[in-house]
């Protein structure tokens, strides 16, 4: 995994895991409520969101939805005074993601295709899209890959939702932070495995940048629509 794939896989991870969980236990230490801190460590990914929105000048749905689901959590915490509301966002959150990677099943390109033309340029760009009209195999390696994910962010919206409901406040943010990381760390090692693997056997990489032996390989690769 080149260093550019890492970035993209690392930036999130930061701004939604790390500084999350280390605002948490800091206001925690320093005697702010369950709530407030919960409220406060959530401001992180949502700020995000908003900025990259305004950078970008195009508001993504899933930006939307994490500010969305942070004011209606918040505004149902501070009615209800219960913190435990916040912390089902944590559920909302892979849940709705993981919905998104099946959603894309039926469209046009899956997700993890749209994330590889993030990391591609140039030619990389219509060798992807070569090879995804003329190779079933590429599509179905993308295909796979998306479930692939799509179960993993279930799976952690639904054991957040059960640590949420059942787990003492306090302990659920660390355990559902390092639970997240885990999953997503045995995604990516799943996902490199079988990249790898597609490549050795069909000379062409589901996510790299392309170069002269991946056009070969599609120059020489019949149409198999």
């Amino acid at each position: 995994m080149d260093r550019r794939t890492r970035r993209a896989l690392l930036a999130p991870l930061a701004i939604n895991v790390a500084l999350p969980l280390g605002v948490y236990y800091i206001l925690r230490a320093q005697g702010s409520a369950q709530w407030q801190a919960l409220l406060l460590s959530s401001v992180i990914p949502a700020a995000h969101a908003a900025v990259t929105a305004v950078v970008r000048r195009r508001v993504d749905f899933f930006d939307l939805f994490v500010v969305i689901l942070l004011a209606a959590s918040a505004g149902t915490s501070l009615i209800s005074g219960n913190p435990r509301v916040l912390l089902l966002k944590d559920a909302a959150l892979p849940a709705m993601l993981g919905l998104w990677f099946l959603g894309t099943l039926f469209m046009s390109r899956p997700s993890t295709f749209q994330f590889g033309e993030k990391l591609r340029s140039g030619a990389a760009l219509e060798e992807a899209e070569r090879a995804w009209r003329e190779m079933p195999e590429y599509r179905s390696a993308h295909r796979g890959l998306t479930i692939l994910w799509a179960c993993t962010e279930l799976l952690d919206a639904t054991l957040s939702l059960i640590e949420s409901l059942t787990l003492p406040v306090d302990v659920v943010p660390v355990i559902g932070r390092f639970q997240s990381l885990g999953l997503i760390a045995l995604a990516v090692v799943l996902t490199t495995r079988s990249s790898r693997r597609f490549r050795a056997r069909h000379g062409i990489s589901l996510f790299g940048t392309g170069g002269p032996g991946e056009r070969k390989q599609l120059e020489e690769a019949p149409s198999r629509v």
